[in-house]
């Protein structure tokens, strides 16, 4: 029993010993195993087994190979790296990554100040600004000869006007900047009727004042005052309060009808009858343009328009004068023998030698010669022309950009709003400026007839830029009733006061 056992346990070693030297292991020694030693053909024919095993495995992908290639030896790796791309197209790549990272940057920090509340508030407010600051300058440049020359004595004369009027049209924007929407709601029919009735005193002897053909002016105590400007502003307000409470009631012809087309009839009659045709143009478009906005029916809205278009007609076909301005329009100098450039055609004829004389640059800030007397209204109606003239194409173009900027800014009020008379008044006030100033822009380059608009903020007039700032003043109290504004307000007043105070204390120390 006990060589059984000794025999069986020396078997058992032999077939782990055979095993561990196919699997690559090594060979345990005789002490590990507790033998004397293991035989050495077991060895052997384990070895041989294993490489056999190892050269089968390596020939059979090699002829697969070679059957698969046609019988060919495969080519030999060459070792080499891919090619790698120019560099000129790397650089390319990596700039275009660039313009495309600060592009996205560009677009997150425009989307994001496009959000802000007071975005709208502050493209209103700052585009005026300029443009106030801008028509200061190019008055005193534009009026100093006239001024000197018409017995003032100083050609500061005209400035210093201007720039009173500008203080008291500044200090009424800001007062109407801070009325809230239901004070405007409550003041609109007040606006209107006042407006009216001063219109309408242009006509009693000893108040109404002519000027240049024009019944337009009211003078009292050394002023002079034209009502017609302070009127638009009402009508506009007024025609926000009437459409706002009529919306989605206009459905019969006398509800649609009244009390709108009368006010709107009464005020172009008042002003047309005081042979304004320009400002009387002006307040038909502002009314159509509110009309519109407000949800006017379309079948009355045609119906009124051609109403408009009929008297404005006949106005023009009823006036020798007039005419006389569309056939200067229409030839002007090029054709000497149709008009006479010293005549009809002489204002329009030299607005367009200022802007030509003025190239690209212009010719220097107070260096116009068109000034001197050759350029009738050079610091009111053509005042535009002294800016192509002495700041040129690049100067001309400036202004339209703020003129841009500002008409942006009031078109964002009346998509953002809520309220249906914030967006009518704010309509009308946008084709009270921004019309008015495309109107005034149009007749100095020769696309439309002299009608006698001034420039608004830009060119000389009293009531036009103290009337132009309230307006303004009225759309940037519209502007803080969008949502946040307020708060944003408030927060930037109370920033402004910490940092003030932190200088107070700088100071005294």
């Amino acid at each position: 029993m006990g060589r059984q056992a000794t025999a069986k346990a020396d078997e058992r070693r032999r077939r782990k010993l055979a095993k561990t030297t196919v699997t690559g292991s090594t060979p345990a020694t005789s002490k590990s195993l507790g033998a004397t030693a293991t035989k050495p053909s077991a060895v052997k024919s384990a070895t041989r087994a294993r490489a056999e095993k190892s050269a089968t495995t390596e020939t059979a992908p090699k002829t697969a190979t070679r059957k698969a290639s046609g019988g060919k030896k495969p080519a030999k790796a060459t070792g080499k790296k891919p090619a790698k791309k120019p560099a000129k197209a790397a650089g390319k790549n990596k700039t275009a990554s660039v313009i495309r990272n600060a592009w996205d940057h560009v677009r997150g920090d425009v989307s994001g100040l496009s959000a802000h509340p007071l975005t709208t508030y502050f493209l209103i407010l700052v585009s005026v600004v300029l443009l106030t600051g801008l028509g200061l300058v190019m008055v005193l440049s534009a009026s100093s000869i006239t001024s000197y020359d018409g017995g003032a004595g100083s050609s500061f004369a005209y400035f210093n006007k201007q720039a009173v009027f500008a203080g008291v049209g500044l200090v009424l924007m800001y007062i109407a900047s801070r009325m809230s929407l239901q004070f405007c709601k409550r003041t609109a029919w007040f606006a209107i009727i006042g407006g009216l009735a001063m219109q309408a005193a242009v006509f009693i002897p000893g108040l109404g004042k002519e000027t240049k053909g024009n019944a337009n002016w009211i003078g009292f105590g050394g002023f002079q005052i034209q009502p017609s400007e302070f009127l638009k502003v009402a009508l506009a307000l007024w025609l926000g309060l009437i459409l706002a409470q009529k919306a989605g009631k206009m459905t019969s012809f006398g509800h649609a009808m009244i009390p709108v087309v009368p006010g709107v009839l009464a005020a172009a009659g008042l002003v047309v009858a005081g042979n304004d045709l320009g400002t009387g143009l002006v307040i038909m478009a502002m009314a159509i343009v509110c009309l519109w906005v407000g949800g006017f029916p379309m079948k009355y809205f045609l119906l009124l328009g051609g109403v408009l278009a009929a008297a404005v007609t006949f106005f023009v076909l009823s006036s020798q004068n007039r005419l006389d301005r569309i056939q200067a329009m229409l030839t002007g100098h090029a054709d000497q023998s149709a008009a006479d450039t010293m005549g009809q055609a002489w204002q329009s004829n030299h607005g367009l030698f200022s802007l030509a004389s003025g190239g690209w640059l212009g010719v220097g800030l107070g260096a116009s010669r068109e000034k001197w007397s050759w350029l009738p209204e050079a610091h009111n109606d053509f005042i535009f022309a002294i800016i192509g003239e002495e700041l040129g194409l690049v100067g001309t173009l400036v202004v339209i950009l703020i003129f841009a900027v500002l008409g942006f800014g009031m078109v964002r009020v009346v998509m953002r709003s809520n309220s249906l008379m914030v967006q009518v008044a704010t309509a009308g006030f946008f084709a009270l400026i921004i019309g008015q100033a495309g109107i005034n822009i149009g007749v100095v380059t020769g696309m439309l007839p002299v009608i006698g608009l001034p420039l608004p903020f830009v060119s000389y007039g009293g009531s036009s830029i103290i009337a132009s700032l309230l307006a303004v003043g009225v759309v940037l109290s519209f502007a803080r009733t969008e949502p946040g504004a307020e708060a944003a307000i408030a927060a930037n007043r109370d920033r402004l006061r910490s940092s003030l105070a932190v200088l107070a204390r700088k100071k005294r120390k």
